[in-house]
């Protein structure tokens, strides 16, 4: 692993469910070289095991075979699963078959990897969850002082002052969870950022940068090339957010974000998964973001053009 990583950097963990913008995520740690120390999965995007295997895939293609992939979660805490297929495609990779992994998954599940990480590296670990906080939930009930091992908790996840994604007032990760998330939202965190549809939405993957992608190319730009091209051929959209992506980048780049405090409250009854900001200092919500900055880094580091037009919100996923 040391091939992927910047010994000074903190050591980080990834939470994920793998769908494409989770697989994106996933390639930008690698080239931003992170100390990325594992990796756990949860339902969400996809079932258990898509997430676990696209996990797999992604770090093989990505020539990080030696970063650990823990399963966790099979299901949310309370409320029944629901993928996002429609989204991310039935494999959850835009229909794009990845190389088979010569690496299995790690004997050690997620939750008990994420308490591992967060006690070995007590006080140092950064964690940043792209997916339903099942496992950062059960963590939690498990280890309550967990919130005073990690350093920084990331979160992709909710809409603050927007409309949502999966209902006109719920974001899907807090949605397919709203249990985990009011409890992971609620504990006592030595820092803990949430970036949600307010900033995501302002950051994206355009027609033109993708169309520019030669089909054969390698690496991180490869990878994009193909897990995108079910938006841009199929969906005939205009471009593609990159919600997981931008909260990886606010991980190691804190600034890249504007971001205000605030207590949060999670619906899980008729508006299930609506996150609500009132007065409190328990949660920096990011509320405004340096897109221009974060789409020529995304672009510099995964190898493709930068972008080239605006693209308006209705045609993009």
């Amino acid at each position: 692993m040391s091939d992927h990583k910047v010994l000074d950097s903190p050591p980080l963990m990834l939470d994920v469910d793998t769908g494409v913008d989770d697989a994106l995520a996933i390639a930008l740690a690698i080239r931003s070289h992170a100390n990325l120390v594992g990796v756990s999965t949860v339902a969400g995007n996809v079932s258990i095991d898509l997430a676990t295997e696209n996990s797999l895939r992604v770090l093989s293609w990505m020539g990080a075979e030696s970063v650990p992939v823990h399963r966790g979660a099979s299901r949310p805490l309370v409320v029944d699963y629901q993928d996002a297929a429609h989204v991310h495609g039935g494999n959850g990779l835009g229909g794009a078959e990845l190389p088979v992994s010569g690496a299995s998954e790690s004997s050690n599940g997620g939750v008990d990897a994420l308490l591992a990480n967060a006690a070995q590296h007590d006080g140092e670990l950064v964690l940043v969850a792209l997916g339903p906080l099942t496992n950062v939930a059960i963590a939690l009930s498990l280890r309550p002082a967990l919130a005073r091992q990690i350093r920084t908790l990331v979160i992709m996840g909710g809409a603050y002052f927007v409309p949502g994604n999966v209902t006109p007032h719920a974001e899907f990760n807090a949605f397919a969870d709203p249990h985990a998330c009011g409890q992971v939202l609620q504990a006592e965190w030595n820092e803990i950022i949430v970036v949600g549809l307010d900033v995501t939405h302002q950051t994206i993957i355009s027609r033109e940068q993708w169309e520019a992608t030669p089909d054969d190319a390698p690496g991180a730009a490869g990878l994009l090339k193909r897990i995108t091209g079910r938006t841009f051929n199929e969906r005939k959209l205009d471009g593609f957010y990159l919600h997981d992506p931008l909260a990886l980048a606010v991980a190691i780049h804190p600034e890249l974000v504007e971001k205000e405090p605030h207590s949060i409250s999670v619906d899980v009854h008729e508006r299930r998964g609506k996150t609500t900001p009132a007065q409190g200092r328990g949660v920096s919500i990011a509320t405004s973001v340096d897109a221009e900055r974060f789409e020529a880094e995304f672009a510099r580091r995964m190898g493709i053009n930068s972008r080239r037009t605006d693209v308006g919100p209705a045609s993009v996923e």
